[in-house]
């Protein structure tokens, strides 16, 4: 058995594999592919579980195939769905793949030994005759069988119609047409995409008397309960545009102490021995909560890069006063910007500490502004401030001209000077 495969073992990526597939991976350099149907703008956190699968088979030195699904995003897989999928059009589909290929680009390696390739479905789908569909590949699929796959057994109560019934034949043939085009003999996916995978093993042994595998990971749970991915603001995005790198970053901090090895394990490259060391040293003092901050740092460096995860760890260190704001570069501030209200003044001319506490709107009106100032509950850049009189001067305005303001313990405002 191949040392890829025990790696994934510790690390709780197999949850179903085919039964050689340790062998099969010991004996050579293999390709390997996972699908992702463009059905939404970006990719979602739920995705990154088979990209880092894919990563550690490149890091093993196999090649993987990211299968970006312009022609099956078109029909939609039942799979997980209690209802039927809303169809997207065309131009939405090609608009959400450019999108999902761009993000592929940090996540895996394009130029190394094993250089990871993208391709879409659509390129051989869309030209396919139905009859010669039917005749080539339908006649090879009993629908007893297929009625017994999870995907499609979980929709027979709630309905399922022909088109996304139709969906494993066209995976099953994508798998069957990577093989025949790339000499690709493994797939990957989430743990509802068994039935999917092994259809297309089926196929390749049927039609071409061919080898196939496939591995599957487990669903990712979170201890307290809550849809993993997901948030009261909604869902975690890989693109920045819709889920800032603070907030990803925030995701990541927050995680459940019992998640947080399994985590460690499936989302970092983190080695063993990182780990191991990593959670000896947390279990110390849970209370420094030092393996969600390494988690939240690695994660969102791989996803976001490490100048946008640095901006986002000084953002959240000063939001939870962990050092002065002083101490922070200024890219801090436009992540911080992100987050909190924010004003931008033309000029700081005669502005006083009343004026900055109505303007940033931590206060209605100058009167409640000096009342909460006396009362020692407004924060200039973090330090406390009880002098009504008090004027903003140039010694104020930070990291480029940014002046953090925070009434009580929660409420904070952040005005920045015109560049």
């Amino acid at each position: 058995m191949s040392d890829l495969f025990a790696e994934l073992e510790w690390r709780g990526f197999i949850h179903h594999a085919t039964q050689e597939i340790g062998t099969h991976l010991g004996a050579d350099r293999r390709t390997v592919y996972c699908g992702f149907d463009p059905t939404a703008p970006s990719l979602q956190l739920g995705n990154l579980m088979p990209i880092m699968l894919l990563r550690h088979f490149q890091l093993a030195g196999h090649r993987p195939i990211v299968l970006m699904g312009g022609g099956t995003g078109l029909i939609g897989d039942p799979s997980g769905k209690r209802g039927e999928r809303p169809l997207l059009s065309k131009e939405q589909i090609r608009e959400n793949l450019q999108h999902q290929r761009d993000q592929m680009a940090r996540l895996l390696d394009f130029d190394g030994p094993a250089p990871a390739l993208v391709l879409n479905n659509a390129d051989w789908l869309v030209k396919q005759s139905l009859v010669d569909f039917l005749r080539d590949v339908g006649k090879h699929f009993s629908v007893n069988i297929m009625l017994q796959k999870e995907s499609v057994k979980a929709r027979l109560d709630t309905g399922i119609s022909y088109t996304e019934f139709s969906y494993m034949l066209l995976q099953a043939y994508d798998f069957l047409h990577l093989f025949r085009e790339r000499r690709c003999t493994i797939q990957v996916g989430g743990s509802d995409q068994w039935g999917n995978i092994t259809a297309g093993i089926d196929l390749i042994r049927r039609v071409d008397g061919g080898e196939a595998h496939g591995l599957v990971a487990p669903l990712v749970t979170m201890a307290s309960g809550a849809k993993f991915g997901k948030t009261e603001a909604g869902a975690i995005y890989l693109d920045p545009a819709l889920t800032s790198p603070y907030q990803f970053y925030q995701f990541w901090v927050n995680t459940d102490d019992r998640d947080a090895e399994r985590y460690l394990k499936l989302f970092t490259l983190l080695s063993q021995d990182e780990i191991k060391a990593l959670l000896t040293s947390h279990h110390k003092d849970p209370s420094r909560r030092e393996a969600q901050k390494q988690l939240a740092i690695e994660v969102t460096q791989l996803v976001h890069g490490k100048e946008a995860c640095s901006s986002a760890v000084a953002a959240s260190a000063i939001l939870f006063d962990e050092f002065s704001p002083r101490d922070v570069a200024p890219t801090a501030f436009d992540a911080l910007a992100q987050e909190i209200p924010t004003v931008v003044l033309e000029s700081p001319d005669g502005l006083t500490l009343v004026d900055a506490v109505v303007r940033a709107g931590l206060a209605k009106s100058k009167s409640e502004a000096r009342r909460a100032i006396e009362q020692g509950g407004v924060y200039v850049n973090q330090e406390r401030v009880k002098d009504v009189a008090r004027a903003i001067g140039p010694a104020d305005w930070i990291a480029g001209g940014n002046l953090l303001l925070r009434k009580g313990k929660k409420d904070y405002g952040l005005l920045r000077l015109h560049a």
